[in-house]
């Protein structure tokens, strides 16, 4: 069967483990849908990232990634591929810290952010390199009760769910470790579909544990957020890439594959 549709991914790969994502999206694309067409690419610049339908901003260094971003000239077309025209975009580790509307443990003028999920993450929440670890996680949303691995490597926390009518950039004001995303409307109708009204939804969290809290914690009872979504974005703390469990690939390639098609018809018609 010839297909029917071709969708482009896109990992950005400016630094950090973008490679790992790619195999395993190579891998969670085989069992999907035959009439899908799916292209997987490396973003590094402005005509790469204008090819891709989604995208996927890796774990790495963020404050190395938003510099050499801003220096590329990809930060504000970023910030357009993920608010103005609201493409599905997946942000791990240092990737959610960058989709976050606000972070803090951050200097002024060290790094910005793109923005994408009304939620301020804690940075570095486990401490240094040396402090990382697995741990099983339970993720409801993947369908099926087989815990998933979840690599912890100088990892964020959601920290708070900023209430989504409120601009982070008040909220973050008054704090002086903690920076905020511009804000950006969508370009049209169709982009604006994709934009979730409502609060974030939260999809994991860490298991009670010595690891997960802290004095001073909030929601220490349930363990601390790793996993979010929000209209067109998806935020994890973990490193999905570093094992070879491809169900959340798969899962957020369907997602995309749902996106994609709608968005599509809704441009014929328009």
């Amino acid at each position: 069967m010839t297909p029917e549709l071709l969708i482009t991914v896109g990992v950005l790969a400016l630094q950090g483990a973008f490679s790992e994502h790619l195999q395993l999206l190579k891998q969670a694309s085989q069992s999907l849908p035959k009439y899908v067409q799916w292209k997987f690419i490396e973003v590094r610049d402005v005509k790469a990232l204008s090819l891709c339908d989604a995208l996927i901003i890796p774990g790495g260094e963020s404050t190395t990634m938003s510099l050499v971003a801003e220096r590329s000239g990809l930060l504000e077309p970023l910030r357009e591929f993920v608010k103005v025209y609201r493409k599905p975009t997946w942000g791990t580790c240092a990737g959610m810290i960058l989709l976050a509307e606000e972070a803090n443990r951050t200097k002024k003028g060290g790094q910005e952010l793109i923005g994408g999920l009304d939620v301020r993450v804690r940075r570095n929440h486990f401490g240094s390199q040396t402090e990382s670890f697995s741990t099983p996680l339970d993720l409801p949303f993947l369908g099926d009760k087989e815990p998933f691995y979840g690599y912890f490597i100088r990892a964020p926390v959601v920290e708070h769910v900023l209430p989504p009518t409120t601009p982070a950039s008040a909220l973050a004001a008054n704090t002086a470790d903690t920076i905020a995303a511009p804000s950006k409307k969508p370009i049209d109708e169709i982009a604006a579909s994709f934009a979730s009204p409502d609060e974030v939804r939260v999809l994991g969290r860490l298991p009670v544990s010595k690891l997960t809290t802290a004095p001073g914690d909030d929601n220490m009872a349930e363990g601390r957020i790793v996993a979010v979504e929000q209209g067109n974005c998806l935020g994890t703390s973990f490193h999905p890439e570093l094992g070879r469990d491809v169900r959340i690939h798969k899962w957020w390639l369907e997602g995309v594959m749902d996106k994609v098609e709608r968005k599509r018809a809704m441009e014929r018609v328009r």
